[in-house]
């Protein structure tokens, strides 16, 4: 059973041969694969025959965006960022933090209309999609669109990047048409950058995975009825556009989200990601008793405890319970809850590649 067929058998919610395998890292992690086991990262993909591979998606061709200072740069949305760098168990991890956000003193819905630097679709050039996505199924491998950290479709981040998060937080409770306004114009943006992606992929890709985080740890960012007010119209059109083309839906959220968990599946979405473990009422028994018939989940490994501090064994048990809970009767992809981090020692990046197949082969 080759990754394609594997994959779309679990995300059906039936059985495969086993359970498939995606893997996240930093950059940082992915230096210290290749420098401590002599491996590319696809080699390092290949070796432990990861399912999922994520291509680059189109090419930016706009304006440049550059800085005249080395550490800072300037996102498509317009957004001043200052590079900060960690060195991590001899590695290095980067980091692009908002220096300020360009509508932080919009003070009504022109002052929103009026801002210069809302992207256009027409700044990147999808002509290699196409192929991106056959380099991935002629290795027999499910491929995924993601897109980049700072370039996800998604809403409430990238206002978070463009208002300030304290701003749009308060616009959505005191000035609700200035917060409408910024995320008509994010969602514009992303439905034809997304349509054009898709129409150029030609029916090849196969998952879109959005990314916008929800919740904190204890609890949502934002109520259940603001999130329905103002962020489940763009929710859904995004599931509705993946799906029209024939891609499966997949949504990246950190944090505790289980009050909305019904609400996105009311709007379409196959799998939720990331299933982050240190969050209140994520628990990935109560996920799946409570959601796994309708609902494919992905992810769920802890990258802030096992991974970096706990012990291949430990890895090993996380990995087990994981794959009792969440792999019975399909509907389950092995990931982590996000990014592997540069702190994650090798001998535990090795423990879960191991684990994944030993305790993911169904009988």
């Amino acid at each position: 059973m080759d990754s394609r067929e594997r994959t779309f058998l679990a995300l059906e919610h039936q059985v495969p041969d086993r359970i498939p395998v995606d893997f996240w890292a930093s950059a940082g992690c992915r230096q210290s694969i290749k420098s401590e086991l002599g491996l590319s990262f696809d080699a390092f993909l290949d070796v432990h025959d990861v399912d999922l591979r994520y291509i680059a998606g189109p090419r930016y061709v706009g304006p440049p965006m550059g800085s005249d200072d080395a550490d800072f740069s300037v996102d498509i949305w317009g957004v001043l960022r200052k590079l900060v760098t960690l060195e991590v168990r001899g590695h290095v991890e980067h980091y692009k933090e908002v220096v300020a956000p360009p509508l932080s003193d919009a003070a009504t819905v022109e002052d929103v209309e009026s801002y210069p630097h809302w992207p256009s679709a027409d700044l990147f050039d999808y002509g290699d999609i196409e192929s991106q996505c056959d380099r991935v199924r002629e290795q027999g491998r499910v491929v995924v669109f993601m897109g980049d950290r700072l370039n996800r479709v998604a809403q409430l981040k990238p206002a978070m990047y463009i208002r300030g998060a304290d701003c749009i937080m308060l616009d959505m409770a005191a000035s609700p048409g200035i917060a409408h306004a910024i995320f008509s114009r994010i969602r514009a943006f992303y439905l034809e950058y997304l349509e054009r992606i898709l129409r150029a992929a030609n029916g090849k890709i196969d998952i879109v995975l959005t990314g916008d985080d929800f919740g904190s740890q204890e609890g949502l960012l934002v109520s259940p009825a603001m999130w329905t007010d103002f962020l489940r119209e763009g929710f859904a059109d995004y599931v509705a556009l993946v799906q029209a083309h024939g891609a499966v839906a997949m949504h990246h959220t950190c944090g505790s989200v289980g009050a909305i968990i019904p609400a996105m599946m009311e709007c379409g979405l196959d799998v939720l990601q990331s299933l982050q473990p240190e969050a209140r009422g994520m628990e990935p028994a109560r996920l799946k008793a409570e959601h796994g018939e309708r609902l494919a989940f992905h992810g769920g490994v802890s990258i802030q405890r096992t991974l970096p501090y706990g012990t291949p064994d430990d890895v090993r048990k996380e990995v087990q319970h994981l794959a009792a809970v969440m792999g019975e009767g399909g509907g389950y992809v092995f990931c982590t809850a996000h990014n592997v981090q540069a702190d994650t020692p090798t001998e535990n990046v090795l423990a879960l590649m191991g684990s994944y197949h030993t305790c993911g082969a169904y009988a």
